[in-house]
């Protein structure tokens, strides 16, 4: 898809000769070919990317806020070849480095946002722009960095909030249960490879819902509650089956008997050897039930992605160090007769029973528009409990030390990727402004596609006002 993507217009349109020869089959597929290249060239992002860091970069006279070592007034950050060299009340400045003012401003790290299809998806009515979900229920081999679209729009719709790190996470088709291996990047770069900050960071698993509501099923319907419940059986078998098979692939591999190499398989070796995490995603009491149960079996690294039901298994995620993503305060009740808040003090309550957990959004292909809201929803928990500065490290370092990267990201310092912004605020009040953003010391385009059309339609308001010749 990628490549079809890449390609342009012109080098799809065959000569008048070649047209004639063409039978009719063909030239309606070459037309909805040419018609998907164009459409999906239609919603690339016209920022360009920086080039690399090649001066010493000082920023000082902001509150630089590290995150992990509290705050720093009127501090200097220097940043060389992309990453942070030097930070304090003053740093030893190169003779040739360019030096930023930024007095009366705060520094941030960029948040990261760890549950989303950003690359994969761009617009839902557009199907040559979806591409986050493989066919078939069993999809370990799958791999979300191969189908990172550079050029989206979503990117720095995104970045220009301060979310400067996206987990893209390979998600369910209908009958989807092992989803792929996503992938960490950050959100500038002419390629895939550019933004790669770990290409694969843990195996997707949905796990098959489990809680069905009689009262939901009036008596005619019954038959139909059964099959539901059926149905999610065999989908539980399945996913077994598939463990178990990639564990008898282990073993035979390992004694060298001459089995074929499945790439299924090959690709759960990782997880089955505890150096990749799998990422359960369970909502409710059965399924975070079942996720511990299944990662005990199996001897897996476990993180629960969603976890509405996590504080009834506190004590267990505490003791066996599971940490919890969650995906979205910005929610409704899971239930008839639920506390109204039950989503907003979620946060608070794992902080509270300490269990490791970081803050997300849902990560459905429809809100991959909406990741740049991903301050507020730390803000939100805020409200309702949550410590502001852990409310802060929910969206920066928390999500780095789940994700494996906090060597690279989430905190402001020595040794780390510059990938940090400037504001005149908290991003976690609505009225903050961004006002710089850099990705490994590269100062980033804070243009996007909403600020072009409000530039646009400006000047159609001058001009109507004869306020411009």
């Amino acid at each position: 898809m990628k490549k079809m993507i890449s390609m342009t217009a012109s080098a799809t349109s065959p000569s008048k000769l070649a047209m004639a020869r063409m039978s009719t089959a063909t030239l309606a597929a070459l037309a909805a070919f040419t018609g998907m290249v164009l459409s999906a060239s239609a919603f690339a992002s016209e920022n360009v990317p920086a080039p690399a860091q090649k001066v010493p970069l000082v920023l000082k006279g902001a509150t630089i806020h590290t995150v992990s070592q509290g705050e720093i007034p009127n501090g200097q950050i220097l940043i060389e070849k992309g990453r942070i060299t030097a930070i304090g009340s003053t740093v030893n400045i190169p003779a040739n480095a360019k030096v930023v003012d930024v007095a009366g401003k705060h520094i941030y790290p960029g948040m990261i946002a760890a549950n989303t299809v950003i690359g994969l998806a761009e617009v839902q009515s557009v199907r040559a722009t979806a591409d986050f979900a493989e066919a078939g229920a069993i999809n370990p081999n799958a791999r979300a960095i191969v189908a990172v679209n550079p050029d989206s729009e979503l990117i720095p719709v995104t970045r220009v909030n301060g979310v400067l790190a996206a987990l893209s996470v390979p998600s369910a088709g209908p009958a989807g249960m092992i989803n792929g291996t996503s992938s960490l990047v950050q959100l500038d770069g002419w390629t895939w490879e550019d933004m790669t900050v770990q290409a694969e960071v843990g195996l997707h698993i949905s796990v098959p819902f489990m809680r069905f509501n009689p009262e939901l099923f009036p008596a005619p319907l019954d038959s139909r509650l059964e099959e539901m419940r059926k149905s999610s059986m065999q989908r539980v078998k399945m996913l077994e089956d598939a463990f178990d098979s990639a564990i008898a692939y282990r073993d035979a591999r390992a004694n060298k008997d001459g089995t074929q190499i499945d790439v299924r398989w090959e690709a759960m070796l990782p997880v089955l050897a505890g150096k990749r995490p799998v990422f359960m995603h369970a909502q409710d009491a059965a399924q975070i039930r079942y996720a511990l149960n299944f990662a005990q079996r199996y001897q897996l690294k476990l993180v629960i992605v969603g976890g509405m039901d996590t504080p009834l298994f506190a004590d267990t995620l505490r003791a066996r160090e599971v940490p919890v993503v969650i995906t979205g305060i910005h929610k409704l009740p899971q239930r008839r007769g639920a506390e109204y808040d039950e989503a907003y003090r979620l946060a608070s309550k794992l902080s509270q029973a300490g269990v490791r957990f970081c803050i997300a959004r849902g990560g459905a292909d429809d809100d991959a528009h909406n990741e740049r809201n991903l301050p507020y929803e730390a803000a939100v928990a805020v409200s309702f409990g949550l410590d502001p500065n852990e409310a802060l490290k929910a969206v920066t370092l928390y999500p780095a030390q789940i994700l494996g990267v906090a060597d690279k990201l989430g905190s402001i310092e020595v040794g780390k990727f510059a990938n940090l912004f400037v504001s005149d605020g908290n991003p976690m009040e609505t009225m903050t402004k961004i006002e710089q953003v850099f990705i490994q010391g590269r100062p980033v385009d804070l243009s996007t596609k909403q600020s072009r059309l409000t530039e646009k339609y400006q000047q159609r308001y001058l001009q109507k006002k004869g306020m411009v010749e």
